[in-house]
């Protein structure tokens, strides 16, 4: 397998192959806004950063630190040192992933985790850390004959390695910290994800939280990275698309993530996945 040397472009093709493709990458490409996309992403700290914001977490980065997006997930990469930043990133197609699993056997399950103690982030010791880049390094090194299935069966280790470590680590109730900015940014995250459905403006926090609205922003900005409207629309987006799979129809998804207006709706979304909400909808039903 081709090792790419960019986020995007491993997204790209995992999608377009239904497959799954890897990016070494040493330095940064032009930060994203709070984004989402349509493939699952598991991000793999060598150098560490500062901080990741996964939908309503934020955690710090260090070296070894492993992050599990799934296609529902809003993230942001925030602080990044202005050293060198190495990561590896496998960007995975959901219907291939389900494609080598089993019926005992879910290899989705660690992107699947749900609940308010749900962690994004394993962190690997020593040893675990040697045992994916040896994975790593066997998909990006095979070439020639059985190429393809030396991938696959490669692959299949390594997630089931990724998978045990979750479930040992779930089990045994040894959940990541979750990092936080302070306290107030603590309370405006979970109360702007507590109110997703409603309209809530930045003179609402501002009011609910007895600071000034600059201040507000202030903190927020400097926190995660992102606006507190940016942060908003890709949440609200976030979870049209985990309710436009699960089956419900275009209005209901556009007034329960609580945009203003369905024009507003369509345009938000169309510029933020790529297809309006009713093609992404007929999509998930091919």
């Amino acid at each position: 397998m081709k090792e790419l040397n960019s986020c995007k472009e491993a997204m790209a093709e995992s999608m377009e192959k239904k497959y799954f493709s890897v990016a070494h990458l040493y330095k940064d490409e032009k930060a994203m806004d709070m984004h989402i996309h349509d493939c699952y992403e598991l991000y793999y700290s060598i150098s560490g950063g500062k901080q990741f914001l996964i939908d309503n977490k934020l955690y710090d980065v260090a070296p070894g630190d492993i992050f599990l997006i799934s296609q529902y997930d809003s993230h942001y990469l925030t602080q990044i040192d202005k050293e060198l930043h190495e990561r590896i990133v496998i960007m995975i197609d959901p219907e291939f992933m389900k494609s080598v699993s089993s019926e005992e056997t879910n290899l989705n399950a660690c992107f699947e985790r749900e609940g308010e103690e749900h962690s994004h982030k394993i962190s690997l010791n020593q040893e675990q850390q040697k045992r994916f880049l040896y994975f790593v390094n066997k998909i990006l090194t095979s070439n020639g004959y059985g190429h393809d299935l030396l991938e696959k069966a490669t692959f299949v280790e390594l997630f089931l390695m990724i998978n045990k470590i979750v479930i040992d680590r779930d089990s045994n109730k040894q959940d990541e910290e979750v990092a936080t900015y302070n306290e107030q940014v603590d309370a405006i995250l979970s109360y702007l994800n507590n109110n997703i459905q409603n309209p809530v403006s930045i003179g609402d926090l501002a009011k609910h939280f007895y600071i000034s609205e600059s201040y507000i922003c202030r903190i927020f900005k400097s926190a995660t990275g992102t606006t507190i409207n940016k942060y908003m629309t890709a949440r609200r987006i976030s979870i049209a698309k985990s309710l436009l799979a699960e089956g419900k129809g275009v209005s209901e998804v556009c007034e329960e993530c609580g945009f203003s207006d369905y024009s507003n709706f369509l345009k938000a979304f169309t510029k933020s996945v790529g297809i309006s909400p009713k093609k992404y909808s007929q999509n998930c039903y091919r």
